[in-house]
Formats: structure tokens, C-alpha cells, sequence
């Protein structure tokens, strides 16, 4: 399934396959991603993009549980 490159060829699944089958929002998927990939690929910048992904899911889900001034 992977078109160009090999950094994730040594994998018995792809992570868009395993993210795919597994109904991973977005945002988790790109967690996935960077974080199977960084060593092949995209050294301590992709680990660097993973965190941004985890920071950002940390937020959302934060704000989320906040009560909004709707319903005080």
C-alpha cells in the first residue's frame, strides 16, 4: 500500500491499514504515525510532530470537559 520511500516497509501492517481497520480518529492516527515512522524517517522532528498531535488531543478533550456558559 505505501507508495515511495521504505520507512515503513520492514512493518507486518502499515499504520494507515492498522488506523484505517481500527476506526483511529485523526488526530490519534497522526500520533501513530510519526511516532512507528521517527527512527526511518523523520528523526526527533517527527517525535517532535507526535507531541503536537498529543498536546492538541490534550486540549480538545480538556476544553471539551470544561462546563460551557450554556448550561450554568
Amino acid at each position: 500500500m505505501q507508495i515511495g520511500g521504505g520507512h515503513y516497509k520492514k512493518l507486518v501492517i502499515q499504520p494507515v491499514e492498522y488506523i484505517h481497520a481500527n476506526q483511529i480518529p485523526f488526530i490519534e492516527g497522526n500520533v501513530i504515525k510519526y511516532v512507528t515512522r521517527w527512527r526511518d524517517k523523520g528523526g526527533i522532528a517527527d517525535l517532535e510532530k507526535a507531541k503536537h498531535f498529543i498536546d492538541l488531543l490534550l486540549e480538545l478533550e480538556m476544553r471539551a470537559k470544561l462546563p460551557s456558559a450554556e448550561t450554568d
